[in-house]
């Protein structure tokens, strides 16, 4: 079992920036694969950031490649979604999940666990 607290959400102009982090407690951080999704309003949840478990290698979204960047560290437990030049597309609620078979990382149903998500708003 793993539990997931995200934090760092906040309201922005465009063009600021955001870091919003995931701290897990539970079983060891260094096994799972971390995703980054985010749901807009009126919106399906979508794939926004991952970092594998194993290598570390990192994968975006088109829409925020260049602007977003993920990073983990698992002495802390921690996982980090630096947030750069913000969009008011960029608004939404962002989750934090983990999985440790992650085939396809920009698939939600491929993670096991989810925080309970941090409100991003950006303003014009």
């Amino acid at each position: 079992q793993v539990q997931l607290v995200e934090s760092g959400g906040g309201v922005g102009q465009a063009g600021a920036s955001l870091r919003l982090s995931c701290a897990a407690s539970g079983r060891a951080f260094i096994s799972y694969t971390i995703g980054w999704f985010r749901r807009a309003p009126g919106k399906e949840r979508e794939f926004v950031a991952a970092i594998s478990r194993s290598t570390g290698r990192t994968y975006y979204a088109d829409s925020v490649k260049g602007r977003f960047t993920v990073s983990r560290d698992n002495a802390k437990n921690t996982t980090y979604l630096q947030m750069n030049s913000l969009k008011p597309e960029d608004t939404a609620v962002y989750y934090c999940a983990v999985g440790t078979s992650v085939v396809a990382i920009h698939l939600p149903t491929m993670y096991d666990y989810w925080g309970q998500g941090t409100q991003v708003t950006v303003s014009s």
